[in-house]
């Protein structure tokens, strides 16, 4: 019960930071770029699915992968694993 209530605010926290950026996109006192990756982090620790997305989408650019993996470990270290399964490493 407390993995899936911390999943569903993870999830709930990503899509906020997702609609803060796309106003912030249109809005010139708010960061819309960083809202939005944030978002997009936190929803790629929270959805399989879109943690299967978003490595397919920056396995162009190692560099990105390499600093998207790196903040994922960070975010995970501080709220813990969010994922049923508990396996939080991506498989590339």
């Amino acid at each position: 019960m407390r993995k899936e209530f911390k999943r569903i605010v993870v999830i709930v926290a990503g899509v906020v930071f997702i609609v803060l950026g796309l106003a912030g996109l249109a809005l010139p006192f708010l960061q819309g770029f960083l809202f939005l990756a944030i978002g997009l982090i936190l929803l790629s620790i929270s959805s399989p699915r879109f943690r299967a997305w978003a490595i397919t989408h920056t396995a162009r650019y190692p560099k990105t992968q390499a600093t998207l993996e790196k903040i994922e470990k960070w975010i995970l270290g501080i709220i813990g694993p969010v994922d049923e399964d508990d396996n939080s490493t991506p498989k590339a």
